[in-house]
């Protein structure tokens, strides 16, 4: 089984009603009443068709791809604390 790679774009726009026609366009993850954003995430081959075609819709006002992807999540000094590591032997 191959798993597909998947990134977020978030998507600001006008009125909370335009949130159904965003979902069309991914998995909406969540949406924001106050800030008037949605999260929805795409598969990354399509990433750039589908920020085109929200970027055309008139209730958009931008779109931004989210950057977690591109980020390094292997550290090279990553050292356990000591004393954290006491308290999980212990089972506290």
């Amino acid at each position: 089984m191959r798993r597909t790679k998947r990134q977020g774009i978030i998507v600001y726009f006008q009125h909370m009603k335009n949130v159904r026609q965003i979902k069309k366009h991914g998995h909406l993850i969540h949406a924001s009443k106050k800030h008037k954003y949605a999260l929805v995430y795409v598969d990354q081959d399509d990433l750039d068709f589908k920020m085109e075609k929200l970027e055309r819709l008139p209730f958009v006002s931008r779109v931004v791809p989210s950057y977690k992807p591109e980020i390094r999540t292997d550290y090279e000094n990553a050292k356990p604390d000591k004393a954290k590591q006491y308290d999980y032997k212990m089972g506290i």
